[in-house]
């Protein structure tokens, strides 16, 4: 494709046909300081990709800005904005590459139709209040929220351009003299002291956001910028035309100092109480009670109290609260077996752990290079980072023994979670023979001999490896003895898949025509076959359901998932249920007869086997994210940004995530996202300042 032209001030006459290894397909709009065009990521996934223009690529002061812009964006992507795919501020020209978002801007949409009706600024307001709130509780102020800066995608409004947002402890400053933001949607702060400016800047800009989406101009109107400033800073804002239920709230908004602005949370409680004349509650989630109820709080369980702020409630209400949360007298039991009398090890912050209810704890990190990839081992989450393994007790998060590993396997990020195998973890694993073996539960290490191996797999006791010429090997893990070598009949070199709860290995092989798949089911203790079927289609397994091998069928030349197909082995029969829509590059999981698939370009969805029919699909506005882990009530999946998301698993709703926490280098995007560890009520997750967490998987509301 040959470059694109452009035109008009300040853009370049040829523009660049690549962005790294992104493809730009057409120009979708041009600004001072920079070009967005539609790309595409090499699965097809599309993009909008921003290109610095040239004269400000040599400019070192614009660089840091843009630098500041790449993790503004990065902290705050997710459901309310255009996640961060990749970005270079370092290259030549440099460019963010962000999820594209189809949809017009709220500028373009007044422009065409005209003013919005009551219902639906009353929603875009609600919208917008919820993306301000997710922005500024990660830190970031915006600064230049207005109309051709919020996207109207189906799914909600998207606010855009970080450009000039700035964290509160950004060492950019607002150099004297230069005003910074676009005059209509300032606040007055921003004229009289920018140095000073904060989130309630934004609040006042969603104010003036709201008059132009109800009656098509600004609450401050004027040809001449000055004149709108001195209007911004001495008159009164001109709510004519806004409707009557909503001009007290905007005109709060519009308060010309600071303090006396609404919060974000405060909007969404206002707007809840005016929301009984639209339907529009799910725009509006519940909000967290700011106080304890009295009483015996059986009406109130911990759910409605902020999690970091419920530990020393819990353990003054410990009985109630634990009948209130419905835990099983096994979990009761394994908790009040728990120490907790001791103080937290070194690398532990401030485990919120009681001896009636799991209230989570969060555990610093012991290394911010890489994100944790965990496996749960009783009563153990053994984790895996750069060149580093380590233990956490699961209930409270005390570090039990950390090894640092030696050679190649310390020189990059974990392939994937730590092997445990028969009371070891097997740190390590990579080409090489030799690998490290540490017991379990005192942290000793030894050192193993292993046959040659270029696949390998754990299933219960067993290791499976798999040599280049096909030869397939089951070790011991507990012992590294060899039980069994020996080719799988009709799989050349076999690669090996399991599930929990399943104790046996599937090699999953596909024809060169992409028509076929043979699937081979392997006892591993043993290396006996139990079966072997040829499929149709190109399968990728992705879970097992009552005996049932549960696959995922691909298009071979697109990538693209188009059904969900059930092998039962003892009928010999097949199911198939096709998907709604295509899914690219997809990540599935398993529990009971629903299988989720997580889709690149953050789609979710949740297929019934049972039912044979798909029961929802949500877009979760994270560009990429894990192998979603359920437990019956919710689906989980970790983000690039560190955060765990937790879905409704009957309705599809998002009603939970964990905070940002990218660490210093948030410009680095983790190779692998690491699946959510769940185990019983506890979700385990990690991010990529290296923290490892853990959160109650009954009330992902308080996360």
């Amino acid at each position: 494709m040959a470059p694109q032209s452009s035109t008009g001030a300040g853009a370049e006459a040829e523009l660049p046909e690549y962005a790294g290894h992104y493809r730009l397909e057409s120009t979708l709009g041009s600004g001072g300081m920079g070009v967005v065009h539609l790309a595409r990521s090499t699965s097809g996934m599309r993009l909008a990709v921003k290109v610095v223009h040239a004269q400000f690529a040599r400019d070192p002061e614009f660089r840091g800005r843009f630098r500041q812009e790449v993790a503004a964006a990065r902290k705050v992507s997710g459901a309310f904005t255009a996640s961060v795919v990749d970005a270079d501020s370092e290259a030549e020209r440099p460019w963010m590459a962000t999820l594209f978002i189809p949809g017009p801007t709220l500028s373009d949409h007044v422009k065409r139709n005209g003013p919005m009706s009551p219902a639906e600024v009353r929603r875009l307001m609600a919208g917008l209040a919820e993306a301000l709130r997710d922005i500024h509780r990660v830190g970031v102020v915006h600064r230049d929220l207005k109309p051709s800066n919020v996207l109207l995608a189906e799914d909600g409004p998207k606010v855009i351009d970080f450009g000039i947002s700035r964290p509160k402890d950004s060492e950019l400053r607002t150099e004297t003299g230069k005003l910074i933001g676009t005059p209509p949607f300032m606040a007055p702060e921003q004229f009289r002291r920018p140095r000073e400016v904060g989130p309630a800047a934004d609040v006042f800009a969603l104010g003036s956001v709201m008059v132009h989406a109800a009656t098509g101009r600004g609450p401050f109107d004027s040809d001449s910028p000055y004149v709108v400033a001195y209007q911004v800073v001495h008159d009164e804002p001109d709510l004519t035309g806004v409707p009557e239920s909503l001009a007290p709230l905007v005109a709060r908004c519009l308060a010309k100092e600071p303090e006396d602005r609404p919060t974000p949370d405060e909007l969404m409680r206002e707007l809840r109480s005016v929301a009984a004349s639209y339907d529009t509650q799910v725009f509006i989630p519940r909000q967290p009670a700011e106080e304890e109820p009295e009483g015996d709080g059986s009406e109130a369980p911990a759910a409605e109290v902020p999690a970091r702020e419920r530990s020393g409630r819990l353990r003054k209400r410990g009985a109630v609260v634990a009948g209130a949360l419905g835990l099983t007298v096994a979990a009761v039991l394994a908790l009040v077996g728990v120490p907790g009398s001791a103080d937290p090890a070194p690398g532990v912050a401030s485990p919120r752990t009681t001896t009636a209810a799991f209230s989570g704890w969060e555990a610093e990190p012991l290394d911010g290079r890489s994100m944790p990839q965990c496996s749960y081992a009783t009563p153990a989450l053994v984790c895996a980072q750069d060149g580093l393994v380590f233990a956490r007790d699961a209930v409270n998060g005390r570090l039990l023994w950390r090894q640092a590993l030696k050679g190649a396997a310390a020189s990059g990020p974990p392939a994937g979670a730590p092997v445990v195998a028969g009371g070891a973890v097997l740190g390590g694993l990579g080409q090489g023979r030799e690998v490290t073996a540490v017991e379990l539960a005192s942290g000793e290490t030894s050192q193993q001999e292993l046959p040659a191996y270029g696949g390998l797999r754990a299933v219960g006791g067993m290791v499976l490896l798999t040599a280049s010429d096909g030869v397939v090997s089951g070790v011991e893990a507990a012992s590294g003895r060899v039980r069994w070598s020996r080719r799988v009949p009709g799989q050349d070199v076999p690669y090996f898949v399991s599930f929990p709860g399943d104790r046996l290995a599937y090699a999953v092989g596909g024809s060169g025509d992409g028509n076929r798949t043979r699937v081979t089911a392997v006892d591993p203790r043993t290396g006996e076959v139990r079966w072997q079927a040829r499929l149709d289609g190109n399968l990728e397994a992705v879970g097992t359901a009552d005996g049932s091998l549960v696959a995922v069928a691909v298009d071979a030349v697109r990538g693209e998932a188009r059904a969900v197909v059930r092998y039962d082995p003892r009928s010999r029969t097949t199911v198939r249920v096709p998907l709604r829509v295509p899914l690219a590059q997809v990540q599935g999981g398993v529990r009971g007869n629903v299988v989720h698939l997580m889709a690149a370009g953050g789609a979710l969805t949740a297929v019934d086997l049972k039912a044979r029919e798909q029961l929802w699909s949500l877009e979760t506005g994270v560009a990429r994210a894990s192998t979603p882990a359920a437990d019956g009530r919710h689906v989980y999946v970790s983000a690039p940004d560190g955060r765990l998301l937790a879905v409704d698993d009957r309705r599809g709703k998002l009603v939970g995530q964990t905070p940002v926490r990218l660490g210093e280098r948030s410009d680095r995007i983790p190779a692998s996202l690491p699946e959510p560890v769940v185990v019983g009520d506890r979700v385990y997750g990690s991010a990529p300042d290296g923290t490892v967490f853990a959160v109650n998987g009954r009330d992902p509301a308080a996360w």
